[in-house]
């Protein structure tokens, strides 16, 4: 078992706190770093990696002999490569290539450390990093720094959000050009239906999930509860609660890669994207939050069912700014086919008690765990950008201290309710114009990311749905 490393948390942050020049980790924390990799010979190189705005891993493979001087002075490349579209290239229009000389930033070592890659042949170890500028400023277009300024927001009013998040993800067969469940290791059959929380369907692919689990347990993924959902070959797993949104997000990031390379290894595919069955639900990627005050008190909880203020407010943020952050919670073509009515996926804009139809579901059971989930996001997202949109919605309602509409009851497809927008346009417009967006995210990254969409957008535009899948599959 190769462990991530946790002991260089409290130096990074601290180190980029007040902006000074970056430089490297203090003796003993880069001599915790360069000893994982000496306890770990049979790693031979590293992947040094950062998530640009679609989420896609981005960086550099490196010798193993040369990893020291990465944790010592970090690396550098284009702060365009952070803002590439879903293809990997350029922004046509982007400020951040030809105008600015295609300028570089400085990328450290996030707080994780390394981080073995089970899914590839050779032993292997990922170094997760992040941007900055030449001055020690974080770099505003990077997505991790996006969530880290709206937990410091949370900080700055003596708050801890604890976040928890549900990935849903296909198996999938695609050697020929039509889409199918994969067949069973176990006996040879392929299974056409769906199997909503069948354990036999878990069972047809054991030597996968046993695999993952395992291999979860390498990474320092906390993976809990296994499940089959109700579209065709779809699973989900959950991911543990943690009171570091950061980490968080890391462990979902990780995650994706993970499924994907994995099940590549077991000889089919593993998917995140929205649809890619158009007569079964799509895939989601729900979280649960809560907030902790400094004396670790749930802020949610009022000993009751109903909940407090605060936790109202939060929901009223949600839902004040979701009409102009669905971009992030829907980035790609593919994610508005998921979004429609009758189809596991909210549409319209709500809350609700225990009522999975509605957008913002405030889960029943103990009032020591009162929370609120939201169900919008669908597998396809870049983590840190959703759970930065749903915490920086949540802390803005929660600084104005604004109340929600009554919650729903019943079937929310069948209620007159203000809708998500339904298709990737209206999203991007909405994003690009929203004033609740503004007070989450920085402009730079609003910027980047419609510029982003546009050229998606108009591109997509071009391609048929099966070429529209083939790009999707692997990808998001």
């Amino acid at each position: 078992i190769m462990p991530s490393l946790v002991g260089s948390e409290m130096c990074i942050r601290d180190r980029f706190s007040t902006f000074e020049k970056p430089v490297s980790c203090p003796p003993l924390t880069r001599c915790v770093m360069k000893n994982w990799l000496r306890k770990h010979p049979q790693v031979r190189t590293i992947r040094v990696a950062a998530a640009d705005l679609n989420g896609q891993a981005r960086g550099k493979r490196i010798p193993t002999r040369f990893a020291d001087k990465v944790v010592e002075d970090g690396t550098r490349f284009p702060m365009s490569v952070l803002n590439l579209d879903i293809w990997g290239e350029d922004i046509d229009d982007s400020p951040l290539v030809f105008e600015s000389g295609d300028a570089d930033g400085v990328l450290f070592p996030t707080e994780r450390g390394f981080l073995p890659m089970p899914w590839l042949d050779a032993p292997s170890a990922l170094l997760p990093i992040w941007m900055f500028h030449e001055d020690g400023r974080p770099y505003a277009g990077d997505p991790r720094h996006a969530l880290r300024a709206v937990v410091q927001r949370y900080k700055d009013r003596g708050l801890t959000p604890v976040c928890a998040v549900e990935l849903e993800f296909f198996l999938i067969d695609d050697s020929g050009r039509k889409l199918q469940v994969p067949l069973s290791p176990r006996s040879g059959k392929r299974r056409k239906a769906a199997e909503t929380l069948s354990i036999r369907a878990l069972d047809q692919f054991d030597e996968f999930f046993t695999d993952l689990y395992d291999a979860c347990e390498e990474m320092d993924i906390p993976a809990d509860t296994a499940i089959s959902e109700a579209g065709l070959g779809q699973f989900e797993i959950n991911l543990m609660h943690c009171d570091d949104a950061l980490r968080a997000a890391d462990d979902a990031w990780f995650f994706k890669m993970l499924v994907k390379g994995l099940a590549r290894r077991h000889g089919f595919a593993a998917s995140f994207m929205a649809k890619p069955y158009e007569d079964y639900p799509g895939s989601g990627l729900h979280t649960h939050f809560s907030v902790l005050d400094k004396n670790g008190n749930n802020v949610f909880d009022d000993g009751g069912p109903d909940g407090t203020a605060i936790m109202r407010h939060a929901i009223a943020g949600c839902m004040n700014a979701m009409a102009g952050s669905a971009l992030v919670f829907a980035p790609h073509a593919n994610s508005f086919d998921r979004m429609v009515p009758g189809a596991h996926a909210p549409t319209g804009i709500s809350w609700a008690y225990e009522n999975r139809t509605s957008s913002i579901r405030v889960p029943s059971g103990s009032h020591k765990a009162r929370r609120i989930e939201h169900r919008v996001s669908g597998g396809d997202v870049n983590p840190y950008l959703m759970l930065a949109a749903v915490l920086g919605a949540a802390i803005n309602g929660i600084e104005d201290a604004i109340d929600p509409p009554p919650p729903i009851t019943g079937n929310a497809y069948a209620a007159n309710l203000p809708q998500i927008p339904g298709d990737w346009k209206t999203a991007i417009d909405k994003f690009e114009a929203s004033p609740e967006v503004a007070r989450i995210f920085a402009p730079e990254l609003i910027r980047n990311f419609v510029l982003t969409k546009r050229q998606e957008l108009h591109y997509m535009q071009e391609l048929t749905p099966q070429e529209q899948v083939e790009i999707y599959l692997d990808t998001v």
